[in-house]
């Protein structure tokens, strides 16, 4: 396999590696590996960051109810939509990369992904073709969300098979650097292009800008991974097997690894009801609870994206230093602690208290996005990672994370509590202190079924 030197063939077990079969690859190679998978996370952000920004005029252009609640609902419920198809996603991408390669499988997720928002951007107003036009709308996400499903756990298992084992946390981590570059960049454009563009001339044909652009993003990210071998660890799983692989049952895959499943339904909750708090709902919080401006909300949560992306590497250094433990513990011991008073200081309604409240719920953010890619592909075998994490993880985004704005705001409806958001993130803090202490460590470690890689 060019860029990669298998010395021996593996025979080692997953608990007593057998140093002998180490695994050395190219330090380019896994550069290029990190680059093709980062830039999809990359590009499925800059479409939700364009999506988010720009849902005003796309409820105009394909829900023109005359009622702006309405339309904006309609827009939010066509994207809330690709969440109910991403464990559907999983469930086809996720055995099929341990059948058929993570490599082929990205390959084909990536494409979709292109499609899908390229297409928005061709999909004719409804003044033009009447309804057609938001269903065309809602096709176009689903696609979106079905390849999704098997995005992030494929990405995630990429960079982990091709990173070295002391070097995994700090690989890792650059692919949600990818998520937030992605989606200050989609964020930044649709900011942009609302400052020079008339109304007029946003909604007629500005709006399509944003979406047409990931298909030169889509060629680039498809070249990416076209150019990569499969990892070593599917490699040499296949090479054991000496035949094709047989398909791995859904029974293996779900049922065999249901207490390791738990687990990561539960990492994933807590690093995902907190990242869709903060990103996706707090900005509607400001505008909605604290009457603040619309815009300085969103450009205080462009700010805190951008003081993640600055410390992201540097987390996961720390985090193949100190262990992945440590630092996901951290971040849920701070959840527990700093949810009520960074909330607090939000409620204060002066842009610095909004800032530093914000600044702090990032910052502890940053113990999730950093260690997590490098956590979650450590929990299962090579034999059936992607498929068991796509599972584990799709599942738990679909039921908790992407379902954080819409639950907070029927709990703060029902209760009148306006300090709920701090309440669900410490739930949430608890349920991922509890998968936290049940986890075993990773860092530095070879992967389960993989031989040890430097």
């Amino acid at each position: 396999m060019p860029g990669a030197q298998v010395i021996t063939p593996s025979a080692h077990t997953p608990d007593t590696p057998d140093p002998s079969d180490a695994v050395t690859v190219d330090p380019a190679l896994v550069k290029r590996a990190v680059k093709a998978a980062a830039l999809g996370n990359a590009m499925e952000w800059f479409d939700f960051g364009v999506y988010s920004y720009i849902a005003v005029t796309l409820g105009k252009v394909f829900f023109p109810s005359g009622n702006p609640t309405a339309q904006l609902l309609s827009t939010f419920g066509a994207f809330a939509a690709a969440f109910l198809v991403r464990p559907l996603g999983g469930l086809v991408f996720g055995p099929l990369g341990d059948r058929v390669g993570r490599q082929k499988v990205l390959a084909v997720t990536m494409i979709m992904m292109a499609a899908g928002t390229f297409a928005i951007g061709l999909i004719p107003s409804y003044a033009s073709i009447g309804v057609a036009a938001p269903l065309l709308l809602l096709v176009a996400r689903l696609v979106q969300g079905f390849s999704t499903g098997g995005e992030y756990a494929g990405a995630s298992t990429f960079i982990a098979e091709y990173a070295p084992d002391k070097r995994r946390g700090f690989l890792g981590s650059w692919l949600e650097f990818g998520t937030l570059a992605g989606y200050i960049a989609g964020a930044g454009l649709v900011t942009v292009m609302t400052a020079l563009l008339s109304s007029d001339d946003l909604l007629s044909w500005g709006w399509r800008i944003p979406f047409l652009i990931a298909g030169p993003m889509g060629a680039i990210g498809l070249y990416l991974r076209l150019r990569l071998e499969e990892t070593p660890a599917f490699a040499a799983e296949t090479e054991k097997a000496k035949s094709e692989r047989p398909s791995v049952p859904l029974r293996e895959m779900i049922t065999g690894q249901w207490r390791t499943l738990l687990l990561c339904v539960g990492l994933v909750l807590v690093f995902n009801v907190t990242d869709y708090m903060l990103l996706s709902y707090m900005p509607s919080y400001l505008t909605s609870e604290l009457k603040y401006d619309e815009t300085h909300g969103l450009l205080v949560v462009l700010g805190v994206m951008a003081l993640m992306m600055v410390v992201q590497p540097f987390a996961g250094a720390l985090s193949d230093r100190v262990g992945r433990r440590p630092v996901i513990a951290a971040g849920c011991v701070g959840f527990l602690a700093l949810s009520v008073p960074a909330l607090l200081l939000i409620r204060q309604g002066s842009l610095f208290a909004i800032a530093l409240g914000m600044g702090a719920l990032g910052l502890l953010l940053v113990c999730f996005t950093s260690a997590m890619p490098a956590a979650l592909p450590a929990l299962f075998p090579t034999r059936v990672r992607y498929g068991s994490l796509s599972v584990g993880f799709n599942v738990s985004v679909s039921l908790f994370g992407g379902t954080t704005p819409l639950v907070v705001t029927a709990l703060i409806g029902a209760t009148g509590n306006v300090m709920m958001p701090a309440y669900y993130m410490m739930a949430a803090a608890v349920i991922g202190g509890v998968a936290v202490w049940f986890m075993t460590e990773s860092a530095g470690r070879p992967l389960p079924g993989s031989p040890p890689q430097h």
